[in-house]
């Protein structure tokens, strides 16, 4: 019993398992490496995350940004009220829209500039918005076509096949086997055989 249990020690003893140790050294251990795998992917994972991250915004850029999307609802509510306004109340309508009559040129062509340049403006960012996406997708335009090419270069099938695409004649003829004279005579030789 002693010599067995001091060569189960010397193997096994202090926590350590010799058999283990060595048969790592050949062989990788599973355990190890779905470990490393999944904080690889994970990795991978969070910095895939990070650059299609939305970047940061503090709470002068979120108000803002609500304050700029104001403008268009209130024309267009504030317009459907007016219209609203002048079938309910027609004299109150009236009342109002002479007010609007006294208001001077020269400050009707400055709102027309600012709600120009405001809506320009608007309308340029979210264009070159658009031009950037555009861009960007046009770049990965080479890879998109590499890999169509390599899923059509999987489409015929099998290997000895050509690929017939819409031709159903030249499709059956490819599948059609050819005339073998030696299979028809041994076939025939058989047939003579069973008479």
């Amino acid at each position: 019993m002693g010599l067995i249990g001091s060569v189960f020690d010397m193997l096994f003893g202090n926590g350590r398992n010799v058999v283990r140790e060595t048969a790592q050294v050949f062989r990788e251990n599973a355990e190890n490496s779905a470990v490393r795998e999944a904080g690889l992917r994970g990795e991978a994972l969070a910095q895939f995350g990070a650059e299609f991250a939305p970047p940061k915004r503090g709470v002068f850029d979120r108000v803002m940004d609500g304050v700029n999307r104001l403008p268009r609802p209130a024309l267009a509510l504030g317009t459907l009220g007016l219209f609203v306004s002048a079938m309910v109340d027609p004299v109150w309508f009236g009342e109002r829209m002479q007010g609007i009559a006294l208001v001077p040129e020269p400050l009707w062509w400055l709102l027309g500039a600012i709600v120009s340049f405001y809506f320009g403006a608007r309308h340029q960012s979210k264009g070159q918005d658009f031009q950037r996406s555009i861009a960007q997708t046009m770049a990965n335009v080479p890879a998109v076509v590499r890999n169509i090419k390599s899923i059509r270069a999987l489409e015929s099938g099998s290997a000895g096949i050509a690929n017939s695409g819409t031709d159903a004649q030249l499709s059956l003829e490819v599948v059609e086997s050819d005339s073998n004279p030696a299979l028809i005579e041994w076939q025939q030789n058989r047939a003579g055989v069973f008479k």
